[in-house]
């Protein structure tokens, strides 16, 4: 019974630290999406460096200050019956120490950090030149060498470096890719820049870090990082355009099956669906604010809405919101309010069932 009491003590003393070790432990995970501890790029290295050169430093001030303390107050505790301590004040060369080492400190750590912000703020001259175009809440994606526009997939080549040249539609927004680069914010009727060159492929999560508006949290994108070779595929085909332009093929035989199933109609004429699926983005308010490749609207600096130019082939839809799949897309064109609340995405009147089945059909198609 006369342990109970220092049983409990030890609890209280010993929980916050267990916390404390909990949680700083699940801070340093890397298998999350926007973790920045798991670097991928040149520019998320040097960045990566910094912070580490930071933390080590602060832990080796922690264990100084924290074990001084303990120390002090072990050593120098009050004892029943101790007379009273000699009283001093000042020590001049304690003070001339304990300012010297925090400046010294800081000296170790400014250095670096200098460094690395004249490096990542220089621009290359031998990079891929990707335009970055921030909108409530998307992003519009330019390649002006390789005439391509598209949007909330970023594609890039491994082991090349791209530069980023960036602005805004609307408001200041902030671009972000943890694993391949810091935070950059967008400026409208200026430009900034950010340059990485991602070491492995992969999709990576980026998103916008700047409080920009209602749906702020849902203005994300997706990174990724091909093969050159892959990438030149990617961009082969992006360069062909929209079906609804060049017409040629309406729909292969892979499609064709897709339409069909979602249709529930194995017999459906899938010209005809596609006729309606066409005539419903013309007419039902679509091309009033997207663009395909070969539109007029797709030679706008600003875009009302994400060029939809081979939209199958992406990630996403309503900027990271939701996977692209026929299900969500018919979702997203009947309420978009329903998926993102305060979207600008307003239409001039509701599609009916039949339109938006045959939309999904014709968006299918631009793979």
């Amino acid at each position: 019974m006369l342990f109970r009491p220092a049983i409990r003590r030890s609890a209280r003393l010993w929980a916050p630290v267990a916390l404390f070790l909990v949680l700083a432990l699940a801070g340093c995970a890397q298998d999350y999406p926007q973790t920045t501890l798991a670097p991928k790029g040149d520019f998320a290295h040097i960045v990566d460096q910094v912070f580490r050169t930071t933390f080590w430093w602060a832990v080796g001030v922690f264990i100084l200050v924290e074990g001084a303390l303990v120390y002090a107050i072990v050593k120098f505790r009050s004892k029943p019956g101790a007379a009273e301590p000699h009283q001093t004040h000042g020590n001049t060369t304690l003070e001339i120490v304990w300012t010297i080492i925090p400046a010294a400190i800081l000296a170790f750590i400014a250095v670096p950090t200098v460094k690395a912000i004249f490096r990542t703020a220089a621009e290359p001259t031998d990079a891929i030149q990707i335009e970055v175009i921030g909108h409530q809440w998307w992003w519009e994606f330019r390649y002006p060498d390789l005439k391509i526009v598209t949007a909330n997939d970023l594609h890039v080549p491994m082991g090349q470096t791209v530069n980023l040249r960036m602005t805004t539609a609307d408001v200041i927004h902030s671009f972000w890719i943890p694993q391949f680069a810091g935070k950059r914010d967008v400026f409208p009727r200026r430009y900034n820049n950010i340059w990485f060159k991602a070491e492995t492929t992969g999709v990576f999560s980026g998103q916008c870090a700047e409080f920009c508006g209602v749906e702020h949290a849902r203005m994300a994108f997706r990174v990724v990082s091909d093969s050159p070779e892959d990438f030149k595929k990617w961009a082969d085909h992006q360069q062909i355009g929209s079906p609804l332009v060049n017409g040629g093929t309406m729909a292969d035989s892979a499609i064709t099956a897709d339409i069909k199933a979602m249709n529930h109609d194995t017999s459906a004429n899938v010209d005809s669906v596609l006729a309606r699926g066409k005539a419903a983005f013309m007419s039902g308010g679509c091309i009033g604010c997207h663009a395909m490749e070969g539109t007029p609207m797709a030679g706008m600096m600003q875009l009302v809405g994400p060029n939809l130019t081979h939209i199958a082939s992406r990630h996403t839809i309503a900027a990271g919101t939701l996977p692209l799949t026929p299900e969500n897309l018919s979702t997203w064109l009947h309420n978009p309010d329903s998926v993102k609340p305060g979207v600008l995405m307003k239409l001039p009147r509701p599609l009916t069932d039949d339109e938006v089945k045959a939309l999904v059909a014709f968006l299918e198609l631009h793979k």
